[in-house]
């Protein structure tokens, strides 16, 4: 009888504090934080409310790191995203890697993160691409170029097995890889496939344009190059919904005003 009762009130307290979250939750954020934009004041004023409720609530970190990371405030961001971590770590780390990387860029903690989520929960998606992607960006701008080629194509591989169907980006990086690898064929094979699926592709015309060079198609390259520039013009370069705010690796911004000095 003693040990049912531990067990009911038990399950009353487990109760009291999940409806205490979503009474918090409903209070600070959807009435209160949601009506303003993250960038004013409220916003923050609101989720520190909820906080001294109980600070014990990750999605409330969560939400308070939402506006630094849009204003490149970093360190603050991903302190308070440590936060939500530390009280759901399955929920947020992958997300906490994928900031890292894309934000922050902060590739080698951000690789620390994502080989440590992986080990723990297995791989998982963050917007639209799996963990593999950003740990192939990760060893990218680490240089690690043969880590990158690996670990993109074990990935696109496993997806042409799934689905058939690979994102135009993970190939991107893939060209990318081969390409600063110095195997310029390889890259190329790749970068038709991309522009085959976004024919537009400024970014990578650009990148296949050098490798045409490298392999002596100057002609061939100068034309390329042309068509980039004006698509880039146009808009036709990265798409993700994180471009709006930061550009991604190996994206070509400045770079199009000395192109022909960089590939010629």
């Amino acid at each position: 009888m003693k040990t049912l009762t531990t067990l009911l009130i038990l399950l009353i307290s487990i109760s009291s504090k999940a409806q205490n979250k979503e009474e918090i939750i409903e209070t600070y954020l959807k009435n209160g934080a949601w009506n303003h934009h993250y960038l004013t004041k409220e916003w923050e004023e609101w989720i520190d409310k909820g906080i001294q409720k109980d600070a014990g609530i990750a999605y409330l970190w969560q939400q308070k790191a939402l506006p630094y990371w849009k204003q490149q405030k970093y360190q603050l961001a991903i302190s308070y995203y440590n936060k939500a971590v530390a009280l759901d770590r399955e929920t947020w780390l992958s997300r906490l890697a994928f900031l890292k990387c894309v934000f922050a860029k902060e590739y080698d903690n951000a690789l620390i993160d994502l080989i440590q989520y992986k080990k723990e929960f297995g791989s998982t998606y963050e917007q639209d691409h799996t963990l593999e992607f950003y740990m192939g960006l990760c060893y990218l701008q680490l240089n690690q170029f043969d880590n990158a080629l690996e670990v993109l194509q074990e990935e696109i591989n496993k997806q042409s097995n799934i689905s058939g169907w690979v994102h135009f980006l993970d190939r991107f990086y893939l060209a990318i890889s081969f390409y600063e690898l110095e195997d310029y064929k390889a890259a190329i094979i790749e970068f038709d496939k991309v522009l085959n699926e976004y024919p537009q592709f400024s970014d990578a015309q650009y990148y296949k344009s050098i490798c045409l060079s490298k392999l002596g198609y100057k002609q061939l390259a100068k034309e390329l190059l042309k068509q980039g520039q004006a698509n880039f013009k146009k808009g036709y370069t990265i798409n993700e919904d994180s471009a709006l705010y930061e550009d991604y690796p190996y994206q070509i911004t400045w770079q199009w005003r000395v192109a022909e000095h960089i590939v010629f």
